[in-house]
């Protein structure tokens, strides 16, 4: 798995590929708590390139969502494929972490002023 990181104004967005399971959620919580350490981080995880996610890429989440929101950050998912969206749904994850259709959402919901930075760095 390969987890690339953008930073967008005040918004870091993570974005993982592949399968988020056993063998390669260590890395993905370590990247997570990472970006999410901070006091008022503002972190997306952009799972369009992640084709599944196990019970242990979940707990990875609910680590950094409640690690976030003890630093009075935010967190959210953005992009999900549609099993990954079903295993949300069916888990009831939808309810642990904030998702949207497009990471340009998730990132205009956290800041307006990098979602202006991620528009204009798409023109580039």
């Amino acid at each position: 798995m390969e987890i690339r990181e953008k930073v967008c104004g005040a918004v870091t967005v993570l974005c993982p590929s592949g399968r988020i399971d056993a063998a390669h959620s260590e890395a993905f919580q370590t990247r997570l708590a990472a970006a999410t350490g901070r006091t008022g981080a503002q972190v997306v995880v952009d799972m369009s390139g992640v084709a599944y996610i196990s019970s242990v890429g979940l707990r990875a989440l609910m680590v950094a969502a409640k690690q976030t929101k003890a630093n009075g950050g935010k967190l959210a998912v953005a992009a999900l494929q549609p099993v990954v969206q079903e295993i949300f749904e069916i888990s009831r994850f939808n309810f642990v972490v904030k998702s949207f259709a497009t990471p340009r959402e998730a990132i205009a919901w956290m800041s307006p002023e990098s979602a202006a930075a991620w528009d204009a760095a798409a023109h580039l």
